[in-house]
């Protein structure tokens, strides 16, 4: 088994290929594939792009910055994870990719002034729901939030063609 073991170096390795790997994923691509969805209610591509520029504004440094500064005292501020109409003024996907490629870049930067030491990452911090957690856990999620949302997106525009794949649909897990 691969090593299990959060390591801060290996969760920006991962988080700094995110905007690159959407780029690649979405750049260029028709509206029928960036209004891919799972039906009523759910995220398509550009809504989980938005959501991304979302959690780079207001919550992953933010947070790690309010763990710094006020440990496990006063809770995180509230975030709406469900939230994707933030950047408006982001009308289409090219947009949505330079901003967020942007705000990563420069969130990563700042997480490496932010945690120049690997003590930190057992700072106690309290979440509104969770109650006690840590930094380490916050910034885990951080990497883990990515790949989800990537497995969000892909399913969504796979079910495009959920009818069109016939028999071969029994071999292609992402439509389950």
């Amino acid at each position: 088994m691969a090593d299990t073991v959060f390591r801060l170096d290996d969760s920006v390795d991962l988080l700094r290929r995110t905007p690159g790997v959407l780029r690649g994923l979405l750049e260029g691509l028709g509206e029928g594939w960036l209004a891919s969805d799972e039906g009523e209610g759910t995220w398509t591509p550009v809504d989980v792009l938005r959501h991304f520029v979302h959690g780079e504004v207001e919550d992953w440094i933010p947070r790690t910055e309010h763990a710094l500064a006020h440990g496990a005292e006063r809770p995180f501020p509230p975030f709406d994870h469900t939230r994707r109409e933030i950047v408006a003024d982001d009308p289409d996907a090219e947009a949505l990719l330079d901003r967020f490629a942007s705000l990563r870049r420069d969130n990563l930067a700042r997480l490496d002034e932010l945690v120049t030491d690997e003590s930190l990452l057992d700072t106690p911090a309290s979440h509104p729901a969770f109650g006690q957690v840590t930094l380490r856990m916050h910034l885990a999620t951080w990497a883990v939030h990515d790949l989800d949302h990537l497995r969000q997106m892909t399913r969504a525009m796979a079910l495009r063609y959920e009818a069109e794949v016939g028999p071969w649909r029994q071999f292609l897990g992402v439509l389950d």
